[in-house]
């Protein structure tokens, strides 16, 4: 597969073959939403938290004597039918949400958001991608003269790029990421995919392991 190759002024300077068992994979819409559902419960954090009736302090006296008064007997002011008392069946932040996926089918995945980013010309391929000091307005002068300016873009870095990385991480709808952290909910979560001719590089040498 064959898409068109930029510099770092925008211009394209001719045309790169991709590699068709990355970059040229059938969809399977129910896997890559298995997948994606997956990887969004495993960032989920799970934080909301109540207490039941045994969490909560106080309530430790009978509020009155069981028989003669008239009343509902009660045991605790602390039950849930109480103000004040404990939630039931509430949220708790022992719940685990994490799911597992095997690694060929999350790989797989992948390949076929990859596949779809390159067939709808939503891939953006660069001869090179490097800058000599970290500095926002560089990376911005970079970007700008690309078909991914003003959307929001995924840079797929070959390697730890400090000066990358600090120079973009203030530009608006902009994510950088190595290409070995590449995952299909980050890939889809952005509009354009920019990576470099080594980033392709780099891609096969991770995925022929």
């Amino acid at each position: 597969m064959k898409i068109d190759l930029y510099n770092q002024e925008g211009k394209v300077t001719g045309q790169a073959e991709l590699p068709e068992g990355i970059f040229d994979v059938k969809l399977s819409k129910d896997l890559l939403h298995q997948v994606v559902v997956s990887q969004m419960a495993n960032r989920r954090q799970g934080t909301a938290h109540t207490k039941d009736r045994g969490d909560v302090s106080g309530g430790g006296k009978k509020p009155w004597r069981q028989k003669g008064t008239g009343r509902a007997r009660a045991g605790s002011s602390r039950s849930p039918l109480w103000k004040g008392g404990g939630v039931t069946f509430g949220p708790t932040n022992e719940k685990v949400y994490k799911k597992i996926v095997p690694k060929k089918i999350k790989r797989a995945a992948l390949f076929m958001v990859l596949s779809q980013k390159a067939k709808n010309n939503l891939l953006v391929l660069l001869d090179d991608l490097k800058i000599k000091e970290p500095k926002t307005k560089i990376v911005f002068d970079i970007l700008k003269k690309l078909p991914s300016f003003e959307k929001s873009a995924l840079i797929a870095l070959p390697n730890m790029d400090k000066n990358f990385i600090t120079a973009s991480r203030n530009i608006d709808k902009v994510e950088t990421m190595q290409v070995k952290d590449l995952n299909a909910l980050d890939v889809l979560n952005n509009k354009y995919l920019v990576m470099s001719k080594e980033s392709v590089k780099v891609m096969e040498e991770i995925f022929k392991k």
